[in-house]
């Protein structure tokens, strides 16, 4: 069990917990994945399940996550159509290389996902990392047409995708997909030296630094993996974007939620910023 926003996902059910399921493998061979030793090796410890007993341990809620679960898709939707007769949300963490008409089939039974987008670079995706720019970018797209709940994480690994000019291209895509009433968060991490890179580490400044020039363009941008700088506001709280107050607050994984008020609309729970009363884009 994972606090939900260690997914990282900060806009959808915050405060609750989630069953987390890793898989062994991965599609993509990043010189500096930070789960080198599950993603790049299918020789690793675990367990068996079956669909059935995997979802009959979850509450509410399941993300497949960790490694890469969409190399296990078969297993995958299995467990997926187990949990929405179960009434359980499906959380995906994903890389997002995979074909559209494989995408289809897993975000139809999706409730909610992070994805990966490592770089804004073809480049950098087919001669560094193994994957493919625009696959990932479709799928994104795709996702959000479906309805499904979608942030984005980007690992900010120095001397790869810290330009600022490659981070302004995909701050400027994520701009493309917002819409009236929903967000697309952007979650920015630190790069710690792992599995085959051994260049210094993301600084928590050079971080913050970048949250804060995406934020000139983006209403919800977090930093990840650092603490803050000194003199340096958290950029990990939730603000409205109406009237600045704070919708949710973040210490660690300790959440609260307290600046939100919940309300019905149109037969469904809404959230509403409780200072000013305006909807914000939380599920």
């Amino acid at each position: 069990m994972d606090p939900i926003e260690k997914k990282p996902l900060y806009h959808f059910r915050p405060g609750t917990e989630i069953l987390s399921a890793g898989f062994a493998g991965c599609n993509l061979h990043c010189p500096f994945c930070q789960n080198w030793h599950i993603s790049q090796s299918t020789d690793v410890p675990g367990s068996v399940y079956s669909p059935e007993k995997l979802i009959a341990k979850a509450q509410s809620s399941i993300a497949y996550t960790y490694s890469e679960p969409l190399v296990h898709i078969e297993f995958l939707l299995d467990c997926m159509a187990e949990a929405r007769k179960a009434g359980i949300a499906n959380v995906l963490v994903s890389n997002g290389c995979v074909n559209p008409e494989a995408a289809a089939e897993v975000l139809a039974l999706c409730d909610a996902a992070n994805i990966d987008l490592k770089c804004f670079s073809e480049k950098t995706y087919t001669e560094v990392l193994g994957g493919d720019l625009s696959t990932v970018t479709n799928f994104i797209r795709a996702a959000i047409e479906r309805g499904v709940h979608i942030e984005i994480t980007t690992l900010v690994v120095p001397g790869l995708n810290d330009g600022k000019a490659e981070l302004d291209k995909c701050r400027d895509f994520i701009a493309e997909l917002q819409k009236e009433e929903s967000a697309v968060p952007w979650h920015l991490s630190a790069c710690h030296p792992a599995y085959k890179w051994d260049k210094a580490a993301t600084t928590s400044q050079s971080l913050i630094d970048a949250v804060r020039r995406a934020r000139e363009k983006l209403a919800f941008v977090y930093a990840g993996n650092v603490a803050p700088p000194p003199g340096e506001p958290n950029f990990n709280d939730t603000p409205c974007p109406s009237c600045g107050k704070t919708l949710i607050s973040r210490r660690g994984y300790q959440t609260d939620t307290s600046g939100l008020s919940l309300k019905s609309e149109n037969g469904k729970t809404a959230c509403f910023c409780a200072s000013c009363e305006k909807k914000v884009p939380v599920r």
